[in-house]
């Protein structure tokens, strides 16, 4: 490889301070999900009604909440719960956008034309709906619960995948790689396979960076509404809850959770910004 050529690969994997902080905050989240009983300094349930809104002090770094509880450690604990609704919810309605923007931007052959009008339907009549609305409408439904708030961020999410999905197929299906690959003989599964399907999940695949923060600040919208999981469970938008009423006594019980909520939205966002950046100039 030619110096050129080294030095332009080497300005293509150099990444910026602020990268390299996105991920370093990336693999401490990551770490506080995988590894919370490691990390954490006190059990999160641990009640002790004598130690009651301390605030943050050596022994309680982040303070403790009106029962005592060490907000450090729940806020370490809370980490699996909202990164795995974040990470499965992205994962769900990224599959399920994927595979309804792909029909909706289709075969254009006439058996196909209901089909595709039906998914075209369905992506404008989900999309017209605000997330926290639809995600409000699903847990009615079902009721509160993990497995409901899941769903329902699935399904408030995946219509932007699905609309980006679908563009991207009728661009890629009128394109002149396309067409050259017909006149070659190439058939539809080679074509999509090859052609379609890539140049289409490129952007998507940066905008669930994107989403996997989303789905947490959705998910701890719910759980602020008293709509995720059940107390005492350490969860980031249910402990912003439980400290509402005391902002003015305890301000850590709202601020070091809600911090935390911040921080995956802006790590997130500076990943994808930067998956961004480097795949458009790559």
């Amino acid at each position: 490889m030619s110096s050129v050529h080294q030095k332009a690969a080497f300005r293509r994997v150099t990444l910026s301070p602020l990268e390299i902080g996105a991920v370093v905050v990336a693999v401490l989240l990551v770490a506080c999900a995988v590894l919370p009983q490691w990390l954490a300094p006190h059990p999160p349930l641990a009640v002790s009604p004598a130690e009651s809104f301390q605030a943050p002090n050596a022994t309680h770094p982040f303070g403790t909440d009106d029962s005592g509880r060490d907000i450090l450690s729940r806020v370490i604990f809370g980490a699996r719960e909202s990164l795995t609704i974040g990470l499965v919810a992205t994962l769900t309605g990224l599959v399920f956008g994927v595979a309804l923007g792909a029909v909706a931007g289709g075969s254009r052959s006439r058996w196909a034309a209901p089909i595709r009008l039906a998914a075209d339907r369905l992506i404008e009549a989900l999309f017209a709906f605000p997330g926290l609305l639809l995600a409000l409408l699903v847990i009615a439904v079902r009721g509160p619960g993990l497995a409901s708030i899941v769903i329902a961020v699935t399904i408030s999410t995946a219509p932007g995948y699905a609309r980006m999905v679908r563009g991207g197929v009728r661009r890629a299906l009128t394109s002149g790689a396309v067409e050259a690959a017909r006149l070659q003989g190439d058939r539809g599964p080679r074509i999509w396979s090859l052609l379609v399907l890539p140049e289409a999940l490129r952007p998507v695949l940066v905008l669930a960076t994107l989403g996997v923060g989303h789905a947490v600040i959705l998910a701890a919208a719910l759980g602020f509404l008293g709509l995720g999981a059940p107390p005492p469970a350490p969860e980031w938008g249910a402990m912003l809850n439980a400290g509402r009423p005391y902002l003015t006594q305890a301000w850590w019980m709202t601020v070091f959770p809600g911090s935390m909520i911040l921080l995956v939205g802006l790590t997130t966002t500076a990943i994808g910004r930067s998956l961004e950046r480097r795949g458009r100039f790559a």
